[in-house]
């Protein structure tokens, strides 16, 4: 069964850093892990992160300079690291993978919350 298992996510105080995994439990042939999303209460899932290429990704304006991705394709996992966070980076992030046939994948989702 093709999963994204993200473990981390926690209780974190403004400023300080936290980093997200994605893992895949197939290899990139199968599915490729495509960005990340976050969804915070009351609010739709918005995307935070693309792959763009082997090394590239864009983000959104308000991550811009305090996330960065990165990846390991032997693992076929992701990581999000963010920097800097701030309150209104409280939300639900979710990763999202596309299949062989184009369908999509997501993680279970875990919580992150920034507060003092």
């Amino acid at each position: 069964q093709v999963q994204l298992v993200e473990p981390g996510g926690g209780l974190v105080q403004p400023g300080g850093p936290l980093r997200l995994s994605c893992a895949a439990s197939v290899s990139i042939f199968v599915i490729i892990i495509k960005g990340w999303y976050r969804q915070a209460p009351g609010k739709k899932r918005e995307l935070i992160a693309t792959f763009t290429g082997v090394s590239s990704t864009n983000y959104t304006d308000s991550v811009k300079g305090r996330f960065t991705t990165s990846r390991d394709n032997a693992k076929n996992t992701v990581y999000l690291q963010m920097n800097n966070l701030k309150p209104e980076d409280t939300a639900v992030y979710y990763c999202h993978g596309l299949g062989q046939s184009l369908n999509d994948y997501w993680g279970q989702g875990t919580q992150v919350t920034v507060s003092s």
